[in-house]
């Protein structure tokens, strides 16, 4: 299978939003370099920076105004090596959680809300405070906004899950969101203010996310609404109503609900789940009530 095909499969398929995300980040990423290479070798550098512009998000409200869709491709768009490698590494890590336990659609709506809110953070900060005025339309590119929303977002959902760091050994993920948050507001008087200041609009998107979820509010609904609306323009398919359950909701259902249908884990048992593996960790959880969490993750 060449590599044209191994892409179209991977997007074919509606279960397969991270590797989605990380392809989309990566060829992004190869495009710019190979065309960057192309026009230095032709002399003609200038063009790239005209096309940067096209994607980059501007600080300046009268350049977005005139770019918006910047507001989320700015969200796919590197440069440097390490910073896509680090945040593809970190996509990938956490993602795999919020996409075991959220569910596809969830990530997705928390990749773009993230970028959405860090770019608010990144303009708000921009427009209004002194300190930074002076450095008003400095643009801004990087998914670390909605990298820094999913890694926060898991470490609400599941704060003492733990992962094992070289060095460091086993660190639950609460910890490492904490360091995550620190590192941006040291970094906001470094040489990347605007940067460090996306990260944590995505921070505070990735914890009211799940908050709102767990209070049986999904954010992330229109966010889906818009996606089933695009997928069907692209598809020719008929309008559907989606209903969407969360594995998080709380509250029980009433009396004239119907009962679940068999194989599906109904939301009060996984509330108690969610309950025991913020007290003693996911490993503390039985292979039934892993089974139950998985399949609550797919409905």
């Amino acid at each position: 299978m060449s590599l044209t095909q191994d892409i179209r499969a991977a997007f074919s398929r509606r279960d397969n939003a991270l590797n989605q995300l990380i392809i989309s980040n990566a060829l992004v990423w190869a495009v710019l370099i190979v065309f960057q290479a192309i026009l230095f070798l032709a002399q003609s550098r200038g063009v790239y920076t005209l096309v940067l512009r096209q994607l980059a998000l501007s600080s300046d409200v009268a350049v977005l105004l005139r770019h918006p869709w910047t507001l989320l491709t700015y969200a796919f768009v590197h440069e440097n090596f390490f910073h896509i490698l680090f945040n593809m590494l970190n996509l990938y890590w956490f993602g795999q959680l919020i996409r075991e336990y959220l569910g596809d659609r969830r990530l997705v709506s928390l990749y773009v809300l993230g970028a959405l809110a860090g770019a608010v953070f990144f303009l708000l900060a921009y427009n209004f405070l002194p300190v930074l005025r002076p450095g008003l339309g400095m643009p801004v590119i990087g998914a670390s906004a909605s990298v820094t929303a999913i890694i926060v977002a898991a470490a609400t959902l599941l704060p003492d899950f733990t992962f094992m760091l070289i060095l460091l050994g086993p660190v639950k993920i609460k910890w490492i969101a904490v360091a995550v948050v620190l590192i941006s507001v040291g970094g906001i008087n470094g040489g990347n203010p605007g940067g460090e200041i996306t990260h944590l609009g995505g921070a505070l998107l990735g914890f009211v996310f799940v908050k709102q979820l767990k209070a049986g509010r999904d954010m992330g609904r229109p966010i889906v609404a818009i996606g089933d609306w695009i997928s069907g323009l692209f598809h020719g398919r008929p309008a559907m109503q989606v209903t969407h359950r969360s594995p998080v909701a709380v509250g029980r259902p009433s009396a004239a609900a119907g009962k679940a249908s068999p194989g599906t884990t109904p939301p009060e048992e996984v509330d108690l789940i969610l309950d025991k593996i913020s007290r003693s960790g996911y490993e503390s959880l039985s292979k039934e009530e892993k089974q139950k969490l998985f399949r609550a993750s797919q409905q």
